[in-house]
């Protein structure tokens, strides 16, 4: 009989509700991208398992055959009829309908499908931590490009949605990049977090085979076992950890969107997405809504939602392996990857195709006293006044400005006397000159040379920074990108080999 079964304690199969509500999506999700994944992990398993003598010889090179060939064939030339619940079981049916129960049922030895499932299922989390990671290392450089190409875009910088200080389109740029790059770490470090090898953990206590676990952690191209093996299958967190990281990063991506949503629009004026991330009005000709932001906008509410499904499904269960905890929350993080990726590749180029109107940006700046700070700093620095005493007098200056109907680059030396001797009954006399200046929002500008500021050296120095800090992010992760590739070629060329040298 080549038949095995994992149903051998319940005598009914599993009901029409169960199948269509659990098994079936379950096995329809994973077939695609779990399956790569198990192949190589059985190949990696097999190879170990006759290295440590635990099977008989000559037991493992047929298994490996099996395995490569179904690797090739692919996910379909797996029957599946939903009585069973994973991927697994119907792949060891599978093998065992071709070499038998005594051969092909020898693979499982030494393992369970917790710790089988917790492997594959690390192996398809940092395959989707790369992919989001490389799109945000493209989002960055994109950044600080644009950042050095418009350190001198004078526009307004806002608080609370009203004019605060005069800043420029690349500083803003910059400022996202460094958020963008705090995001870099955290993914990077739920990577690392999530590179260990839970096989050879069993059901939950190891076995009492003499398993290779590095040799097994090393063919899969992680950085070592996942050491307690209790934690190994009953632990995800992985999974919480990646989604949360991918939920802050979707957060911030919004909050760019929604700048750059409200500078498109006509009030504003500042930007222009391309044509190719807008679309229309069905009644309205001149319509051209940002519709690819407010799908970031959209998607990043997707993932936060991800993230609390994830940890929903993880709050009041026993610290163990149970399908709720370990399992559900799969989908919702996988889900989560795929949107964070996509959307990283879409902001790039919504980044790449904006058109900047820098003459409204700098009139906006000009009209909206976003330079009364350094007005004040003027007559600290000029009049010896108290900074407190010197903002009483810039609002006084301001409020008369817009009573007037004037915009700040109207006001002069007078002005401040004025307010001065309104407030405090004495005049300032600050050079006119100095006034002009510090009104003027691009000298502004030039004069925040504090570590950190936007003046144009400041800006060069720290973007040189910055690309030496991409470089090297994006150094590390190809590095990992190519190890996981070398293993997985060894992996399989290793099987190949032990194939072709039991062949007659």
């Amino acid at each position: 009989m080549n038949e095995v079964s994992l149903r051998e304690r319940v005598k009914e199969p599993p009901s029409a509700a169960l199948v269509e509500s659990y098994y079936r999506p379950a096995l329809e999700r994973s077939k695609p991208s779990v399956f790569p994944h198990e192949m190589w992990a059985h190949l990696a398993h097999g190879l170990m398992l006759e290295k440590q003598g635990i099977v008989q010889p000559g037991v493992i090179p047929p298994i490996l055959r099996c395995v490569l060939d179904l690797a090739a064939q692919g996910p379909d030339s797996v029957p599946v009829d939903y009585r069973q619940e994973d991927l697994y079981s119907y792949v060891e049916r599978r093998i065992v309908a071709e070499l038998g129960p005594d051969v092909g049922g020898r693979l499982h030895t030494g393992r369970s499908r917790n710790d089988l499932n917790a492997t594959t299922w690390r192996m398809l989390l940092r395959e989707r931590v790369l992919a989001g990671l490389e799109a945000l290392s493209a989002l960055r450089a994109r950044l600080l490009d644009m950042a050095e190409a418009h350190a001198g875009t004078v526009m307004p910088g806002y608080t609370h949605w009203q004019h605060a200080q005069p800043v420029t389109f690349g500083y803003w740029l910059l400022a996202a990049a460094d958020v963008l790059a705090r995001d870099h770490a955290r993914l990077a470090a739920s990577l690392r977090h999530t590179n260990l090898c839970p096989l050879g953990a069993g059901a939950l206590t190891t076995t009492a085979f003499p398993l290779d676990r590095m040799m097994v952690a090393e063919l899969l191209g992680f950085d070592a076992p996942m050491e307690v093996a209790y934690d190994a299958v009953s632990s995800h967190d992985d999974a919480l950890e990646a989604v949360g990281a991918m939920a802050v990063l979707m957060t911030f991506l919004s909050r760019l969107a929604t700048d750059l949503i409200a500078w498109s629009t006509w009030e504003y004026g500042f930007i222009e997405p391309a044509d190719r991330h807008s679309a229309v009005s069905s009644i309205m000709p001149q319509k051209k809504n940002p519709a690819a932001l407010e799908h970031v906008r959209a998607a990043a509410g997707m993932v936060q939602g991800a993230l609390a499904a994830a940890l929903g499904c993880t709050k009041n269960t026993p610290f163990a392996d149970v399908n709720d905890a370990v399992t559900a929350v799969n989908e919702p993080v996988l889900d989560a990857a795929l949107r964070t990726t996509r959307v990283l590749v879409l902001m790039e180029e919504v980044f790449a195709g904006l058109s900047l109107r820098a003459d409204r940006m700098a009139e906006a700046a000009r009209l909206g006293f976003g330079s009364a700070t350094e007005l004040a700093d003027v007559i600290v620095r000029e009049a010896g006044l108290s900074f407190r005493m010197a903002h009483n007098v810039v609002a006084g200056v301001v409020s008369d400005a817009l009573e007037r109907g004037i915009g700040a680059d109207a006001i002069r030396s007078a002005d401040l006397d004025r307010s001065a001797q309104a407030h405090f009954g004495q005049a300032l006399c600050i050079r006119e000159e100095a006034v002009r200046q510090a009104l003027d929002p691009a000298e502004n500008i030039r004069t925040r040379t504090v570590q950190g500021g936007p003046a144009p050296a400041t800006m060069a120095a720290m973007i040189a920074v910055r690309r030496a800090g991409l470089a090297a992010d994006q150094d590390a992760v190809r590095a990992v990108a190519l190890r996981l590739e070398q293993a997985r070629t060894d992996c399989f060329a290793a099987a190949r080999r032990r194939v072709a040298a039991n062949s007659p």
